[in-house]
């Protein structure tokens, strides 16, 4: 049976003895720039899953593996041991109401409690409605003094931005940990939202590596990054094209 949050513990915090590791969500969201970040870390760093969640929250489906196998959505916490111990929590989806927000939430916050988290960092993406050639991260916090350690990282705190909020995990997680007494902020990379954007992902990762002071590998987001600068390029392209289509058919006009 598919409980409301099922959380299943595979590794005991004694078994892996953390030392203060920070949380570093990454689920789904605009442009999956978050995702694509812990994503990337997970597959870089030398981790252990600790945790599965599923829940009825989630979209009703299973997924479907390569081989035609199938499985239940669910979001994973992986640990991983180094110079800064880290708590990493990926997955599929986030809820499909606003009732599952809270609740799975809740879950993750019992869980980064378990393994004595004293600071959270969610990654996401915040879209403007047009391209950006240039991302950059922008940047929320629960403390004052946690505001000023993200500008010291050229995170921008812009007034009155995200205009509606940080919606989701990466919103809720801060306020439910200002309730528990736990640091928490959120960087933002920006994006269109049009698109998955690892160009976006990519700034988020080079902040976030600072904050952490750890180095991974980002040879693949910048390849992906490349990929995504020819697919802008050829957007520009047609936008423009259509542009002259337009002209060119107002012209025309005067000979019919």
């Amino acid at each position: 049976m598919i409980e409301r949050v099922d959380i299943r513990i595979l590794k005991k915090p004694e078994e892996l003895q953390l030392r203060d590791p920070v949380l570093v969500e990454g689920l789904p969201g605009i442009g999956h720039v978050g995702k694509l970040v812990a994503d990337h870390l997970v597959k870089v760093l030398d981790v252990v899953k600790v945790a599965e969640i599923y829940s009825h929250y989630f979209p009703p489906q299973v997924i479907v593996n390569e081989d035609g196998t199938i499985r239940l959505p669910k979001n994973e916490i992986y640990a991983y041991k180094g110079e800064r111990d880290l708590l990493i929590l990926v997955g599929d989806f986030q809820s499909i109401s606003n009732e599952g927000h809270y609740e799975l939430v809740n879950a993750y916050m019992k869980i980064a409690k378990m393994f004595g988290v004293k600071r959270i960092l969610t990654l996401g993406g915040y879209g403007v409605g047009r391209l950006v050639e240039e991302p950059y991260v922008i940047g929320a916090a629960n403390r004052k003094e946690l505001i000023e350690e993200l500008k010291s990282y050229g995170v921008k705190i812009e007034e009155g931005e995200p205009a509606g909020g940080i919606i989701g995990a990466s919103g809720l997680l801060l306020g439910a940990a200002m309730l528990e007494g736990i640091e928490a902020a959120c960087l933002m990379g920006v994006t269109s939202g049009y698109m998955v954007d690892p160009k976006s992902a990519k700034a988020v990762l080079e902040v976030l590596m600072k904050m952490l002071k750890i180095e991974v590998s980002i040879e693949d987001l910048e390849e992906r990054a490349k990929e995504m600068e020819k697919l802008i390029a050829q957007i520009k392209e047609m936008q423009e094209a259509a542009v002259q289509q337009y002209k060119g058919d107002e012209d025309l006009r005067y000979f019919r």
